[in-house]
């Protein structure tokens, strides 16, 4: 979804994407961050999020992939999502093995949890046929 709306020519508001009714753990807090990762970077370990996450990519490209999701190249000006809670987010690489990658997130967080949480090998084992086909 994109859209655009101007104001009386003193802006112009474009909406990148939108997610209707997000699953925000009650009394949660926001954060945003952003991430630089070095050229060929594998970016964070498989983890979750206690509640929803919204990024942006500011430069480069990222491999981004969910559980039961396959992975895909975000790029420059390009958004992603992902729900939180118990759905293990695989992959927030950089794709350029010769230039970094930045992206911003903002993270809605469940009281008393971490920002990440790494999932053990042994769930990810378990957990195996929820993951989609891995590219060739």
């Amino acid at each position: 979804m994109h859209t655009s709306n101007e104001f009386e020519g003193r802006a112009v508001i474009d909406v990148l994407s939108s997610v209707a009714a997000p699953p925000i753990p009650t009394d949660a807090h926001a954060m945003t961050i952003l991430v630089t990762l070095t050229p060929g970077s594998v970016g964070s370990p498989p983890h979750r999020h206690s509640g929803p996450a919204y990024g942006y990519v500011v430069e480069g490209e990222m491999i981004f992939e969910l559980e039961g999701e396959p992975q895909r190249v975000v790029k420059a000006g390009e958004t992603f999502w992902e729900p939180g809670g118990d759905v293990i987010h695989y992959q927030d690489g950089n794709n350029l093995q010769d230039a970094e990658t930045k992206f911003v997130v903002t993270m809605f967080c469940a009281p008393g949890k971490p920002m990440l949480e790494v999932v053990p090998a042994e769930e990810l084992e378990e957990r195996r046929e929820r993951r989609a086909p891995r590219p060739s």
